[in-house]
Protein backbone atom coordinates (compact mmCIF):
# COMPACT_ATOMS: atom_id res chain seq x y z
CA UNK A 1 0.00 0.00 0.00
CA UNK A 2 1.74 3.30 -0.95
CA UNK A 3 0.44 6.34 0.15
CA UNK A 4 -0.42 7.25 -3.29
CA UNK A 5 -2.46 4.31 -3.80
CA UNK A 6 -4.55 4.80 -0.73
CA UNK A 7 -4.75 7.95 -1.16
CA UNK A 8 -7.22 7.56 -4.73
CA UNK A 9 -8.50 4.17 -3.74
CA UNK A 10 -11.95 5.05 -3.06
CA UNK A 11 -14.03 2.61 -0.87
CA UNK A 12 -17.52 3.46 0.80
CA UNK A 13 -18.89 -0.83 2.08
CA UNK A 14 -18.08 -1.97 5.22
CA UNK A 15 -15.63 -4.85 5.55
CA UNK A 16 -14.44 -7.02 8.23
CA UNK A 17 -11.09 -6.33 10.72
CA UNK A 18 -9.27 -7.59 12.82
CA UNK A 19 -10.01 -6.11 16.45
CA UNK A 20 -6.96 -6.84 18.88
CA UNK A 21 -9.41 -7.04 21.70
CA UNK A 22 -11.28 -10.09 20.07
CA UNK A 23 -8.50 -12.28 21.16
CA UNK A 24 -7.50 -12.66 17.14
CA UNK A 25 -11.10 -13.18 16.00
CA UNK A 26 -12.81 -11.36 12.89
CA UNK A 27 -14.99 -8.97 13.81
CA UNK A 28 -17.41 -6.34 10.94
CA UNK A 29 -16.74 -3.34 11.58
CA UNK A 30 -17.92 -0.09 9.66
CA UNK A 31 -14.64 1.45 8.74
CA UNK A 32 -16.85 4.52 7.55
CA UNK A 33 -18.60 5.71 11.11
CA UNK A 34 -18.06 9.71 11.95
CA UNK A 35 -15.18 8.90 14.28
CA UNK A 36 -13.29 6.06 12.55
CA UNK A 37 -12.74 7.54 8.81
CA UNK A 38 -10.57 5.73 6.00
CA UNK A 39 -7.75 6.78 5.55
CA UNK A 40 -8.05 8.90 2.71
CA UNK A 41 -10.88 8.68 1.08
CA UNK A 42 -12.01 9.73 -2.79
CA UNK A 43 -9.22 12.37 -3.79
CA UNK A 44 -10.31 12.15 -7.64
CA UNK A 45 -13.63 11.24 -7.86
CA UNK A 46 -15.57 7.66 -8.55
CA UNK A 47 -13.16 4.43 -8.63
CA UNK A 48 -14.26 4.21 -12.34
CA UNK A 49 -13.19 7.66 -13.57
CA UNK A 50 -9.61 6.92 -11.73
CA UNK A 51 -9.07 4.18 -13.46
CA UNK A 52 -9.86 5.97 -16.91
CA UNK A 53 -7.91 8.74 -16.04
CA UNK A 54 -5.20 5.90 -15.35
CA UNK A 55 -5.72 4.35 -18.66
CA UNK A 56 -5.80 6.90 -20.33
CA UNK A 57 -1.95 8.47 -18.93
CA UNK A 58 -0.79 4.55 -19.87
CA UNK A 59 -1.85 4.86 -22.85
CA UNK A 60 -0.10 8.32 -23.84
CA UNK A 61 2.90 7.42 -21.73
CA UNK A 62 2.93 4.00 -23.96
CA UNK A 63 3.02 5.71 -27.23
CA UNK A 64 4.89 8.87 -26.49
CA UNK A 65 7.82 6.76 -26.85
CA UNK A 66 9.41 8.56 -23.05
CA UNK A 67 8.98 5.07 -20.86
CA UNK A 68 11.92 2.55 -21.57
CA UNK A 69 10.84 -0.99 -22.79
CA UNK A 70 11.64 -2.35 -19.21
CA UNK A 71 9.57 -0.25 -17.66
CA UNK A 72 6.31 -1.11 -20.08
CA UNK A 73 7.19 -4.94 -20.00
CA UNK A 74 7.52 -5.01 -16.35
CA UNK A 75 3.96 -4.48 -15.39
CA UNK A 76 2.65 -7.62 -17.44
CA UNK A 77 5.58 -9.88 -15.67
CA UNK A 78 4.26 -8.69 -12.06
CA UNK A 79 1.00 -9.59 -13.01
CA UNK A 80 1.40 -12.60 -14.33
CA UNK A 81 3.79 -12.88 -11.12
CA UNK A 82 0.64 -11.96 -8.82
CA UNK A 83 -1.58 -14.11 -10.46
CA UNK A 84 0.52 -17.45 -10.21
CA UNK A 85 0.77 -16.47 -6.43
CA UNK A 86 -2.64 -15.87 -6.04
CA UNK A 87 -3.17 -19.03 -7.48
CA UNK A 88 -0.51 -21.59 -6.05
CA UNK A 89 1.04 -19.64 -3.17
CA UNK A 90 -1.20 -17.49 -1.10
CA UNK A 91 -4.64 -18.71 -2.59
CA UNK A 92 -7.50 -16.66 -1.45
CA UNK A 93 -9.92 -18.20 1.01
CA UNK A 94 -12.84 -17.09 -0.64
CA UNK A 95 -13.82 -14.20 1.84
CA UNK A 96 -14.65 -10.84 0.74
CA UNK A 97 -11.82 -8.91 -0.85
CA UNK A 98 -9.18 -7.44 1.51
CA UNK A 99 -8.20 -3.53 0.72
CA UNK A 100 -4.87 -1.90 2.22
CA UNK A 101 -7.68 0.08 4.83
CA UNK A 102 -8.37 -3.18 5.95
CA UNK A 103 -4.90 -4.39 7.00
CA UNK A 104 -3.26 -0.91 8.22
CA UNK A 105 -5.78 1.65 10.05
CA UNK A 106 -3.56 4.77 10.81
CA UNK A 107 -3.76 7.76 12.62
CA UNK A 108 -4.51 11.65 11.12
CA UNK A 109 -0.23 11.97 10.96
CA UNK A 110 -0.47 9.02 8.62
CA UNK A 111 -3.09 10.43 6.68
CA UNK A 112 -1.39 13.50 6.60
CA UNK A 113 1.54 11.42 5.26
CA UNK A 114 -0.74 9.96 2.81
CA UNK A 115 -2.16 13.04 1.44
CA UNK A 116 2.19 14.24 1.23
CA UNK A 117 2.51 11.27 -0.88
CA UNK A 118 0.14 11.63 -3.30
CA UNK A 119 1.20 15.30 -3.76
CA UNK A 120 4.95 14.58 -4.22
CA UNK A 121 4.25 11.35 -5.88
CA UNK A 122 1.52 12.21 -8.29
CA UNK A 123 0.43 15.63 -8.48
CA UNK A 124 3.51 17.31 -8.41
CA UNK A 125 5.06 14.95 -11.19
CA UNK A 126 2.13 15.02 -13.44
CA UNK A 127 2.61 18.72 -13.36
CA UNK A 128 6.25 18.39 -14.15
CA UNK A 129 5.41 16.58 -16.98
CA UNK A 130 2.82 18.75 -18.05
CA UNK A 131 4.72 21.86 -17.91
CA UNK A 132 7.63 20.15 -20.23
CA UNK A 133 5.20 19.07 -22.72
CA UNK A 134 4.15 23.06 -22.87
CA UNK A 135 7.86 24.39 -22.49
CA UNK A 136 9.20 21.68 -25.22
CA UNK A 137 11.80 20.17 -22.60
CA UNK A 138 12.49 17.06 -23.74
CA UNK A 139 14.67 16.26 -20.55
CA UNK A 140 12.32 16.88 -17.93
CA UNK A 141 9.62 14.60 -19.81
CA UNK A 142 12.42 11.56 -20.23
CA UNK A 143 13.52 11.98 -16.68
CA UNK A 144 9.90 11.97 -14.94
CA UNK A 145 7.64 10.13 -17.59
CA UNK A 146 8.86 6.58 -16.07
CA UNK A 147 7.98 6.70 -12.93
CA UNK A 148 4.71 8.48 -13.41
CA UNK A 149 3.77 5.68 -15.94
CA UNK A 150 4.71 2.85 -13.16
CA UNK A 151 2.91 4.38 -10.86
CA UNK A 152 -0.29 4.97 -13.01
CA UNK A 153 -0.13 1.27 -14.02
CA UNK A 154 0.60 0.44 -9.90
CA UNK A 155 -2.38 2.60 -8.83
CA UNK A 156 -4.64 0.55 -11.61
CA UNK A 157 -3.79 -3.00 -10.04
CA UNK A 158 -4.18 -2.05 -6.47
CA UNK A 159 -7.41 -0.65 -7.18
CA UNK A 160 -8.81 -3.01 -9.53
CA UNK A 161 -7.78 -6.25 -7.30
CA UNK A 162 -8.90 -4.84 -4.52
CA UNK A 163 -11.99 -5.66 -6.01
CA UNK A 164 -11.09 -9.37 -6.62
CA UNK A 165 -11.45 -11.97 -3.86
CA UNK A 166 -9.01 -14.17 -5.90
CA UNK A 167 -6.40 -12.53 -4.51
CA UNK A 168 -5.33 -13.11 -0.39
CA UNK A 169 -4.08 -10.07 1.76
CA UNK A 170 0.10 -11.17 0.96
CA UNK A 171 -0.91 -11.00 -2.56
CA UNK A 172 -2.21 -7.22 -2.51
CA UNK A 173 0.55 -6.33 0.09
CA UNK A 174 3.40 -7.32 -2.99
CA UNK A 175 1.65 -4.91 -5.47
CA UNK A 176 2.99 -1.76 -4.05
CA UNK A 177 5.67 -3.64 -2.70
CA UNK A 178 7.05 -4.99 -5.91
CA UNK A 179 6.20 -1.50 -7.96
CA UNK A 180 7.91 0.44 -5.03
CA UNK A 181 10.98 -1.17 -5.59
CA UNK A 182 10.69 -0.71 -9.24
CA UNK A 183 10.10 2.85 -8.68
CA UNK A 184 13.18 3.57 -6.90
CA UNK A 185 15.90 2.87 -9.97
CA UNK A 186 13.79 4.72 -11.87
CA UNK A 187 13.47 7.53 -9.51
CA UNK A 188 17.39 7.51 -8.60
CA UNK A 189 18.01 7.71 -12.98
CA UNK A 190 15.89 10.70 -12.22
CA UNK A 191 17.73 12.09 -9.59
CA UNK A 192 20.94 11.40 -11.56
CA UNK A 193 19.55 12.87 -14.70
CA UNK A 194 18.48 16.62 -12.68
CA UNK A 195 21.30 16.79 -10.59
CA UNK A 196 24.39 15.65 -13.11
CA UNK A 197 22.88 15.28 -17.03
CA UNK A 198 21.03 18.92 -16.75
CA UNK A 199 22.83 22.18 -16.54
CA UNK A 200 21.60 25.47 -16.55
CA UNK A 201 22.71 28.15 -19.02
CA UNK A 202 24.50 31.19 -17.78
CA UNK A 203 22.24 34.28 -17.70
CA UNK A 204 19.39 32.19 -17.52
CA UNK A 205 16.06 33.80 -16.70
CA UNK A 206 14.55 33.70 -13.56
CA UNK A 207 11.56 31.44 -14.61
CA UNK A 208 13.94 28.59 -15.67
CA UNK A 209 16.05 28.73 -12.89
CA UNK A 210 12.74 27.77 -10.33
CA UNK A 211 12.13 25.25 -13.44
CA UNK A 212 15.18 23.85 -12.81
CA UNK A 213 15.58 23.92 -8.93
CA UNK A 214 11.83 22.45 -9.35
CA UNK A 215 12.65 19.47 -11.20
CA UNK A 216 16.06 19.22 -8.91
CA UNK A 217 13.84 19.42 -5.75
CA UNK A 218 10.84 16.80 -7.03
CA UNK A 219 12.86 14.69 -8.18
CA UNK A 220 14.89 14.47 -4.52
CA UNK A 221 11.63 14.85 -2.47
CA UNK A 222 10.26 11.34 -4.39
CA UNK A 223 13.41 9.33 -3.74
CA UNK A 224 13.15 10.39 0.09
CA UNK A 225 9.44 9.72 0.41
CA UNK A 226 9.42 6.36 -1.62
CA UNK A 227 12.39 5.06 0.41
CA UNK A 228 10.95 5.92 3.65
CA UNK A 229 7.75 4.54 2.55
CA UNK A 230 9.38 0.89 1.22
CA UNK A 231 11.69 0.62 4.50
CA UNK A 232 10.23 1.99 7.12
CA UNK A 233 6.24 1.26 6.17
CA UNK A 234 6.00 -1.36 3.59
CA UNK A 235 8.78 -3.96 4.60
CA UNK A 236 8.47 -3.91 8.32
CA UNK A 237 4.97 -2.90 8.87
CA UNK A 238 2.33 -3.24 5.87
CA UNK A 239 3.54 -6.92 4.62
CA UNK A 240 3.76 -8.35 8.07
CA UNK A 241 0.21 -7.31 9.00
CA UNK A 242 -0.94 -8.85 5.54
CA UNK A 243 0.40 -12.25 6.67
CA UNK A 244 -1.03 -11.58 9.87
CA UNK A 245 -4.14 -11.63 8.44
CA UNK A 246 -3.54 -13.69 6.23
CA UNK A 247 -2.84 -16.80 8.61
CA UNK A 248 -5.48 -15.72 11.30
CA UNK A 249 -8.02 -15.88 8.43
CA UNK A 250 -6.94 -19.89 7.70
CA UNK A 251 -6.92 -20.42 11.02
CA UNK A 252 -10.35 -19.55 11.81
CA UNK A 253 -11.35 -21.55 8.67
CA UNK A 254 -9.74 -24.53 9.68
CA UNK A 255 -10.83 -24.07 13.43
CA UNK A 256 -14.62 -23.93 12.24
CA UNK A 257 -13.86 -27.10 9.73
CA UNK A 258 -12.54 -29.06 12.71
CA UNK A 259 -15.60 -27.67 15.11
CA UNK A 260 -17.64 -28.71 12.30
CA UNK A 261 -16.68 -31.80 11.62
CA UNK A 262 -16.51 -32.65 15.42
CA UNK A 263 -20.48 -31.58 15.40
CA UNK A 264 -21.33 -33.59 12.76
CA UNK A 265 -19.07 -36.86 14.32
CA UNK A 266 -21.12 -36.02 17.75
CA UNK A 267 -24.40 -36.01 16.27
CA UNK A 268 -23.82 -39.45 14.64
CA UNK A 269 -22.24 -40.79 17.35
CA UNK A 270 -25.39 -39.87 19.15
CA UNK A 271 -27.80 -41.26 16.60
CA UNK A 272 -25.64 -44.21 16.69
CA UNK A 273 -26.11 -44.69 20.12
CA UNK A 274 -30.23 -44.08 20.08
CA UNK A 275 -30.66 -46.61 17.85
CA UNK A 276 -28.67 -49.09 19.22
CA UNK A 277 -30.85 -48.10 22.64
CA UNK A 278 -34.01 -48.63 20.70
CA UNK A 279 -32.84 -51.98 19.49
CA UNK A 280 -32.02 -53.39 22.77
CA UNK A 281 -35.81 -52.20 23.75
CA UNK A 282 -37.27 -54.07 21.07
Amino acid sequence: MSGVSVAVAPRSEPDETIDPKSNGNLHRVNLHQQNDQPVMGSVMGSLRVIELQLVAFIMVFSVSGLVPVVDIVFPAFTSAYLIILARFAFPSHGNTATNARDIFHGSRLFRMYVILGTTIGLFLPLAYVLGGFARGDDHSLRSATPHLFLLSFQILTENIISGLSLFSPPVRALVPLLYTVRRLFVIVDWVVDVWLNKTLPANAPFKDVVWYWFGKILATANLVYFSINLFVFLIPKFLPRSFERYFMERNEIYSKAAEDKGSATGSANKKQTTDEESKKAD
